[in-house]
């Protein structure tokens, strides 16, 4: 083996020691319920079975197709398309993704070449050089690779985000396009409603121009109209508002949407008891949270690397020849062979600082993924609570509104 082969030998060693020198062990626990307190075996559409069809279009995300409205169906997927905050949370996924080539980028040689040509002196003597170098700053402690590890921990919550902003303004969207189909309804039957009013105010009129019927009953008669019209002028404002919005969600101007007023056939669709716990673990916004625990527990290796030396190999070779035409065929070789070692002897605590802001980073990031878990947990058993209040509440509606028709039947 030659001599200068031998100096090679414990950078090869050292390289071969790579690793990371981030804080191993489990990731941190969500405190997620075994079970649900706002599940009972009473609520039957929730403990429904439900048909393969239906849990394909719950696990596949497109939910919205179970309410059976065809309208909705062909609205929903402009969403995607046309929403501009959708918009620049793509732009933040690509913005992670090229930040993620940057940082592997670091952990590759870097290559060049350099041409020169000139004329120099009485009397002139021209000269030419071409060189290829090369330079290489190899990961011995891992820093590089625990830099690569963050960002692309950075990448999935991007994605993450997204698919939260996503589900986000669907949700709005249905939520909004089932507000303006109960404003049609409602509008439907106050239209029903002012036309009984109006024929009881034009008989009350008649009553009272035949001297039957008090004064005060035809002002009792014209006021419960003019309420009734009050009332569906506020309704159907309300409904222009949310039909402005559900435009804003698809990414257009208000003037340019318009939700034509059609009839309304409600349709709660079942949901399978299991379903809230595994739509919990699936929640895009838990998932940001876990992966931005995992990009500062990353971090934290990269803060550490700072405290090791850093070590850097670089080389060159060429030619050099007197003219142009003779540089490929002069005898005349150059060449380097570099490695150098840095290391930091006081910085004035600025990396301790460091290292100290990467571990507070991951308290924090730890703390608010265990927030955002138990938030969800709690919206999860706000709307459990609420639906199945509301289940007990049309139940009791409903024997109310047979027993009034007894009644007026009687």
């Amino acid at each position: 083996m030659k001599p200068r082969h031998i100096l090679f030998l414990p950078i090869i060693t050292l390289l071969a020691a790579c690793g990371s020198l981030a804080p191993g062990g489990p990731a941190p626990e969500a405190p997620v319920s075994q079970n649900w307190k706002s599940v009972t075996g009473d609520i039957a559409w929730i403990n429904a079975e439900i048909s393969a069809d239906a849990r394909q279009q719950w696990q596949s995300g497109e939910w919205w197709r179970l309410f059976g409205d065809a309208a909705l169906d062909d609205l929903m997927p402009q969403v995607a398309v046309g929403n501009q905050n959708l918009a620049q949370m793509v732009a933040n996924v690509a913005e992670a993704e090229a930040l993620l080539r940057q940082a592997e980028s670091a952990r590759w040689p870097v290559l060049g070449v350099n041409f020169s040509t000139g004329r120099s002196g009485k009397p002139a003597v021209g000269s030419a050089a071409a060189s290829v170098s090369a330079s290489w700053s190899p990961d011995l402690w891992g820093d590089l690779a625990d830099a690569v590890r963050a960002q692309k921990a950075n990448v999935e919550a991007s994605q993450a985000d997204l698919a939260a902003a996503q589900l986000s303004a669907q949700g709005s969207f249905a939520q909004g396009y089932f507000t303006v189909r109960e404003a049609d309804a409602e509008l439907a039957l106050l239209d029903d409603i002012i036309k009984g009013y109006l024929d009881a105010e034009k008989m009350t009129q008649n009553r009272y121009d035949a001297g039957i019927a008090a004064h005060t009953d035809l002002l009792q008669a014209q006021s419960t109209l003019a309420s009734a019209h009050a009332s569906r002028e506020q309704l159907a404002a309300s409904r222009a508002v949310t039909e402005h919005a559900l435009a804003l969600l698809l990414g257009q101007p208000p003037a340019s949407f318009s939700l034509p007023p059609a009839d309304w056939s409600p349709v709660v669709p079942p949901i399978p008891a299991a379903l809230p716990s595994d739509l919990l673990l699936r929640r895009p916004d838990i998932a940001s949270s876990e992966r931005a625990v995992a990009a500062a527990n990353a971090n934290i290796g990269v803060a550490r690397g700072a405290y090791f030396p850093s070590i850097g190999l670089t080389g060159s070779a060429g030619r050099t020849a007197s003219r142009l035409s003779e540089l490929l065929s002069a005898p005349a070789r150059v060449w380097s062979l570099g490695l150098s070692l840095a290391e930091t002897l006081f910085d004035g605590g600025a990396r301790g600082s460091q290292l100290d802001l990467a571990w507070a980073r991951h308290a924090a990031a730890t703390a608010s993924y265990r927030q955002t878990a138990l938030t969800a947990i709690g919206q999860v058993e706000d709307n459990l609570t609420q639906l199945a209040a509301q289940a007990r509440q049309i139940e009791q509606t409903r024997i109310a509104a047979e027993a009034a028709e007894g009644a007026a039947c009687a």
